[in-house]
């Protein structure tokens, strides 16, 4: 989304702080277990890991929203693998 966004500002710093954000996503999502389906426990931890970005960048409805697509996806994935 930093890439592709209508950012004036793409530093180093700032693709840094997006990469190493959806990275753990992808690792917390994958390894945190509530005893909720895992969709639905890697979407709330998508959720939790996107709000602080979301907070900062302003832009709450495409942070958020990919935060809980690529968390349930995570989960499912995860899932999916280990089943």
């Amino acid at each position: 989304m930093v890439l592709f966004g209508k950012s004036p500002e793409k530093s180093k710093t700032v693709l840094l702080q997006a990469f190493f954000s959806r990275f753990v996503l992808g690792i917390l999502a994958a390894n945190v277990t509530f005893r909720l389906q895992p969709a639905v426990s890697g979407a709330i931890v998508g959720l939790l890991t996107s709000l602080p970005e979301a907070m900062a960048t302003k832009p709450y409805a495409g942070i958020l929203g990919t935060g809980l697509v690529f968390g349930a996806l995570t989960g499912l994935a995860v899932k999916l693998w280990v089943t």
